[in-house]
C-alpha cells in the first residue's frame, strides 16, 4: 500500500465560519480510504444490510464490507448473527450467494461444517481417512469469527474493530430523538428495496443528503411540496446531522386512500418529516406513514452503492388495497435518490481539481455538513496520534 497523505484536517475543527471542508485526498485516495475504513467505519457501528434479506431461520447472506467478508445469518432463535466469512481451517469463503441452509454452514473446500451460531461441528477426515476428529485440532477453538453485531429498524449493524460502545449507547441520540418509531415496521415488498450505484466517495452521498440547500435546484418537483423556506437543521455533533420539514403531505391513491399511521405518534408527526445521517453510513427518512433506510456500501475511495428499503406500519398483506400506492411510494424516491447521483458525482470529479481546498461552507445552510467533516476529521486525527 502506497504511503497515506499526511492530510492537513485543522481547518476542518475550526468553526464553520473559517472551516474548509476535508481535502480532496479523503475523496480520491486510496490510501486515505484504506485509513478511514478502520478510524471510520471498523471502529464504529457501520451498517451492512436489512433484517428483511434474511427472514426465515437458517437464511444466510454474504456480504462485501470494504473488502472484509462477512456472512449474515438467523439462527434457530430467530437471532441475527454476523460472522467473518471464512472457514477457519484453510480461509476459504464459506457462503458465495444468498441461501437458506438446512443443517449447518458448510466448507464448500474441506466441509468443516458450523451450526447457525458459529460452533464448528464436523471435521471429515480431519485425522485421517476416516477419522474425523485430531487431537490438535480443538473444535470448541475454531468457531466462526463472530463479528460484533446489533439490529435496529431492521438494519444491522456491525462493530468490526469490537471497540465501540454499545450500540445502545453509541446510538442512543437517534434512539432517543425517534422513539416514538421504535414499533414494527414492516418492509413494502420488492418495489420497496431497490440499490443505486454511484461512481462516488461514500462519505458525498453523505454529505448531500445532510443539507436541504440544493432543494430548489436539483429537486424542483419536491421543492413545490415540501420547500427549502419549511426545511430546518438537525444536528448532535458527534452522533447525526440532516434536515426536517415542516410541511408532510401524505401520498393518496386516486381514490383518496393514504397509508395507515404508525401508532400512537405525537401531533408533531401530522405534519413533519425528517431525515437524518446516522453516522458513519446509514441515511434515514421518518414520516406518520413510512420509513425509509439507505444503507451506503463504500465500495473504493471513487465508488459506492445505495441499498434502500422502505418499510410501513401493517404488512403489505394486511393492506393489499394499497399495493399500487406502496409502487408508487417506492417510484417517487427513488425519482428523487436518482436526482441526487449527477450531484455526487459532480462533486467527486471536481476533487480531482488541483487548486480545490475542501471549500467554504455558507454558515446559514451548510451547518449539518460540517458537522459531518468534523466528526470523521477528529476521528482520523485521533486514528494518527
Amino acid at each position: 500500500m502506497s504511503e497515506i497523505p499526511l492530510t492537513n484536517l485543522d481547518s476542518v475543527l475550526t468553526p464553520i465560519h473559517q472551516a474548509k471542508g476535508l481535502p480532496n485526498d479523503h475523496y480520491i485516495s486510496d490510501s486515505v480510504f484504506e485509513e478511514e475504513k478502520i478510524a471510520v467505519l471498523f471502529d464504529n457501528w457501520s451498517a451492512i444490510g436489512f433484517g428483511k434479506d434474511i427472514p426465515k431461520e437458517g437464511d444466510a447472506k454474504p456480504i462485501n464490507f470494504v473488502d472484509m467478508p462477512l456472512l449474515m445469518v438467523r439462527n434457530k432463535n430467530g437471532e441475527i448473527n454476523v460472522f467473518q466469512n471464512t472457514c477457519r481451517h484453510r480461509g476459504m469463503i464459506l457462503v458465495e450467494e444468498p441461501t437458506n441452509i438446512v443443517g449447518m454452514i458448510r466448507c464448500p473446500y474441506h466441509s468443516w461444517s458450523y451450526s447457525l451460531n458459529g460452533d464448528l461441528c464436523a471435521t471429515p477426515m480431519v485425522g485421517g481417512t476416516g477419522i474425523h476428529t485430531h487431537e490438535a485440532i480443538n473444535n470448541d477453538e475454531l468457531g466462526l469469527f463472530k463479528i460484533r453485531s446489533a439490529v435496529w429498524q431492521d438494519i444491522v449493524f456491525v462493530n468490526i474493530s469490537n471497540n465501540a460502545q454499545e450500540f445502545r449507547d453509541y446510538a442512543s441520540k437517534t434512539i432517543e430523538r425517534w422513539s416514538e418509531f421504535e414499533k414494527p415496521l414492516y418492509h413494502g415488498g420488492d418495489s420497496s428495496s431497490f440499490t443505486l450505484n454511484l461512481n462516488t466517495n461514500w462519505k458525498l452521498a453523505v454529505e448531500n443528503y445532510c443539507e436541504s440547500y440544493h432543494l430548489p435546484w436539483i429537486h424542483p418537483e419536491l421543492n413545490t411540496t415540501s420547500s427549502i423556506k419549511d426545511h430546518y437543521h438537525i444536528e448532535e455533533p458527534g452522533h447525526y446531522s440532516g434536515q426536517g420539514s415542516h410541511v408532510y403531505n401524505q401520498i393518496k391513491s386516486e381514490s383518496g386512500d393514504v397509508f395507515p399511521d404508525f401508532k400512537g405518534l405525537s401531533k408533531k408527526w401530522d405534519t413533519t418529516s425528517e431525515y437524518i445521517a446516522l453516522y458513519p453510513n446509514v441515511l434515514l427518512g421518518v414520516h406518520r406513514d413510512h420509513f425509509f433506510s439507505i444503507i451506503i456500501q463504500p465500495i473504493s475511495s471513487e465508488q459506492s452503492i445505495e441499498h434502500v428499503s422502505i418499510y410501513y406500519a401493517k404488512k403489505p398483506d394486511e393492506i393489499p388495497q394499497l399495493k399500487n400506492l406502496i409502487d408508487t411510494n417506492a417510484h417517487f424516491w427513488k425519482e428523487v435518490f436518482l436526482e441526487d447521483v449527477g450531484v455526487v458525482e459532480g462533486m467527486q470529479r471536481g476533487r480531482k481539481g488541483l487548486m480545490f481546498d475542501g471549500g467554504k461552507f455558507s454558515p446559514a445552510m451548510d451547518s449539518a455538513t460540517h458537522c459531518f467533516h468534523q466528526w470523521v476529521a477528529q476521528l482520523v486525527k485521533n486514528y494518527r496520534s
